[in-house]
């Protein structure tokens, strides 16, 4: 069987680039399609595959540009030749699902999300983008909403990596879409000894979708310890809250820091709102509870009562009742091994079990 993946863009390695490692795992032989390729920023694993580039990649600044150019991507895909591959994987997160398969093929699309840009995120995206950029987005966006509809016919089987994101793409594209949790790197935390110290922590970056506000007022109002672990835009503006004693600030952390951070937290707080989100998982992986807002992927990451907590409410007062429930019921969450059984399902092996499961169920129509 020969195989195509078509992977938005290689410029970085970020969580859809490991789900595309996983794939070629599953497919070492197959040929990977993408509108901007920066080797230099790419693993050795996606390098060694034969990597075919669309008309973007030639454009001046791509490597960095690469968002300006999302206009010009659709029409850019109708280049790719895919008439003789017999299986279609398209990763998007940016426009890649609109290639054209020859009609036997079996195109299969891991829709990370649809374009939030379009959607969803599309006046927080607006916010956020220059006067003159602002201005040629909106008259673009209206064409690539249709574009973005269209393509997902092309599509014969949708997978995206959580419940919450399915409803998503139920909504824009009216196609249902099986949930196959993206591969989290939880096998070296698994072995992680747990040493809980008395701190509550938050791990990620410091944006303004991620609240780390809430996290930080609730821990300061209830006169509790936190680590804030992560950089990001916001980071100076919440540096102001270091001068209670109360909330400390590491910065970018290692992965060996990281792992020892979660086995000493008495719990993560996770306050934001995800499409599915990793550090959860990952806190899971080295035996810490969680504490989440009860919405978006987390529901899908966090067993309540098992290896969490929720809350009702993106506000200090409804985290602070859920920290002290936590403290209440902290024998609930003793037993590593509900922890290590629960996050299997978001491994690795997993995810390559669950995709070629899919496959199969074609082959045998």
């Amino acid at each position: 069987m020969k195989v195509a993946i078509v992977h938005y863009w290689l410029v970085n390695m970020r969580g859809g680039e490991k789900m595309l490692e996983a794939l070629l795992e599953m497919f070492p032989q197959a040929d990977i399609y993408t509108h901007v390729y920066n080797p230099k920023a790419i693993s050795a694993l996606i390098n060694k595959h034969r990597i075919f580039t669309s008309s973007i990649n030639n454009l001046p600044f791509s490597k960095k540009l690469y968002q300006a150019y999302m206009p010009l991507m659709p029409r850019a895909l109708m280049d790719f030749n895919l008439q003789s591959y017999d299986l279609i994987i398209s990763s998007e997160s940016g426009p890649a699902k609109g290639v054209v398969p020859n009609p036997n093929a079996y195109h299969i699309c891991y829709c990370h999300s649809p374009m939030r840009y379009l959607w969803d995120m599309y006046h927080e995206y607006q916010r956020g983008i220059n006067p003159l950029t602002r201005f040629f987005m909106k008259s673009l966006v209206p064409s690539l909403r249709l574009w973005d509809i269209a393509s997902s016919n092309l599509v014969d089987r949708f997978i995206t990596n959580s419940n919450y994101v399915a409803k998503r793409i139920r909504r824009i594209y009216n196609r249902n879409a099986d949930v196959v949790f993206g591969p989290a790197p939880i096998e070296k935390l698994l072995s992680v000894e747990r040493k809980p110290s008395g701190y509550y922590l938050f791990f990620g970056q410091i944006t303004g979708y991620k609240r780390a506000d809430i996290a930080i007022e609730a821990c300061i109002k209830s006169g509790r310890r936190l680590i804030v672990a992560g950089g990001g835009a916001k980071q100076k503006e919440i540096k102001k809250y270091a001068k209670t004693g109360l909330a400390q600030f590491t910065g970018r952390v290692s992965d060996q820091d990281a792992a020892a951070l979660f086995a000493g937290a008495k719990a993560l707080i996770y306050p934001g709102i995800e499409d599915l989100g990793l550090v959860p998982i990952e806190a899971q992986a080295a035996g810490c509870p969680v504490i989440a807002f009860r919405e978006g992927g987390a529901l899908d990451t966090v067993r309540e009562n098992v290896t969490g907590l929720f809350f009702d409410e993106q506000t200090p007062e409804s985290l602070i009742e859920a920290m002290d429930r936590f403290e209440k019921n902290e024998s609930l969450f003793s037993d590593r091994r509900q922890f290590s059984d629960h996050v299997k399902q978001f491994s690795k092996t997993a995810f390559i079990e669950r995709v070629q499961k899919l496959i199969d169920e074609r082959k045998r129509i």
